[in-house]
């Protein structure tokens, strides 16, 4: 196919007809595939059916029983098992339950009820906002929209959230509370903070004094093309007297079992201590038989590690479908560009303008339940309906490649309509 832009309005005509056709046959074979979110295929789930077997004990080291009451932040061993994976110190840590997301959502809650380090509760602040590096994570903006917070999109770059833009807003307006970054193969662009991005975000001065950024490191060992490796933001921060700005974020959602894993907090100390007294009103601890679990299943962490290598083995070939396809089908033609991920779970592709809402309600006619376009900024709304989020992740390599090929599809049809719009005008 030639790309759209030099083609005549009687090819493009010509190619709409083309298009159609194959449309129909598509619909004809009666699909059902979801390719909606970022979840784990059932054959992904088996490589951890381990765990169902790894707990011969109740007791932890120390002797205490893991399944009685106790422990408020999480078992030593678990706290070791993470801290020797993240390089973060151990008495920086709070192991909770399943969520990441639950941890997120707590950690603002609590500064909107009850501030931090001797500031206002944000609740009392007018007009508080958050930044946005979009296209981003639509859970993330699900959370700051709940609690009300205007949102900022930020531009997301190759190398992180644009640190033109961010350190200037922030620096101006002390109603800039926080922001959101992911630093590792970000959802869904597959942006990997570098070094300068880092350094950057941890000694930039803020207007807010209680500035935090809730650090995301949800794919932070999930490399499938390449490992990436990623500066420690809290010894940054800490350089600059800005530990405290840090609230970072994992869990295990998509290493074992989402819904069934463990997620941690971590943070400065003073923070830790400050959070450690809301959590013991608010519960008496997480599952620590899940958490004793876990750490006999992998020991250590290099067993995460491994597990994680024999997890990006099973998902590249799912990563070079989609990406073969789309070079296949879309390359060269105009009609789109998309991302190149070093690992994670997604990959990012840019329709023509105004293309992305109509491609992703083509799919899904056909069969083919793809994220809702526009997800990946804040509120729902692209700015240039363009950027459509792939998860491959969930189907298998069969279904796979009837769902991506019709996806291409429906982003032609897509384009081509739209360059005959724009023929016309």
């Amino acid at each position: 196919m030639k790309h759209v832009a030099e083609m005549t309005r009687e090819e493009l005509l010509q190619l709409r007809g083309d298009l159609e056709k194959q449309y129909e046959e598509f619909k004809a074979q009666g699909l059902k595939l979801d390719m909606s979110r970022g979840k784990p295929a059932a054959a992904q789930l088996d490589l951890t059916n381990g765990l169902f077997s790894a707990l011969d004990d109740y007791h932890t080291e120390s002797g205490l029983d893991a399944r009685n009451y106790g422990v408020l932040d999480g078992i030593p061993e678990a706290k070791k098992l993470f801290s020797d994976l993240l390089d973060i110190p151990a008495e920086k840590i709070i192991v909770g339950g399943s969520s990441s997301l639950n941890l997120m959502y707590d950690a603002l809650t609590r500064l909107m009820l009850f501030g931090t380090q001797g500031e206002k509760p944000w609740k009392d602040v007018k007009g508080i906002k958050w930044l946005c590096p979009s296209p981003g994570y639509d859970r993330h903006f699900a959370v700051t929209e709940d609690m009300g917070i205007e949102m900022i999109p930020v531009p997301m770059r190759a190398d992180g959230p644009d640190m033109d833009v961010v350190e200037k807003l922030v620096a101006e307006d002390d109603t800039i509370k926080g922001m959101w970054c992911v630093p590792l193969h970000s959802n869904p662009l597959g942006a990997c903070c570098c070094d300068e991005t880092v350094e950057r975000l941890a000694s930039m001065k803020t207007a807010a004094k209680d500035f935090r950024i809730f650090w995301d490191n949800a794919y932070g060992v999930h490399h499938i093309y390449e490992e990436v490796p990623l500066k420690d933001i809290f010894k940054a921060a800490a350089a600059c007297g800005n530990e405290d700005r840090i609230l970072s974020f994992f869990s295990t959602s998509k290493i074992t079992f989402p819904g069934a894993g463990i997620a941690i907090l971590a943070s400065s100390i003073s923070n830790i201590a400050e959070i450690k007294k809301h959590m013991t009103v608010q519960t008496i601890g997480h599952d620590k038989l899940n958490q004793l679990r876990h750490v006999k299943y992998f020991k250590n962490a290099d067993g995460i590690r491994a597990h994680m290598k024999k997890l990006g083995e099973a998902l590249k070939p799912k990563f070079d479908m989609v990406l073969n396809t789309l070079e296949e089908e879309l390359g060269g033609t105009g009609l789109a560009s998309w991302v190149r991920p070093k690992g994670g779970y997604f990959v990012a592709l840019d329709t023509l303008p105004s293309c992305a809402k109509k491609t992703v309600a083509l799919a899904k006619e056909a069969g083919v339940t793809m994220t809702g376009a526009g997800a990946t900024w804040p509120y729902g709304k692209d700015p240039k309906d363009s950027n459509i989020r792939i998860a491959p992740t969930f189907p298998t390599l069969e279904e796979l490649d009837k769902a991506i090929h019709l996806f291409c599809l429906c982003v032609k049809l897509a384009g081509v309509e739209k360059a005959l719009e724009e023929k016309n005008a």
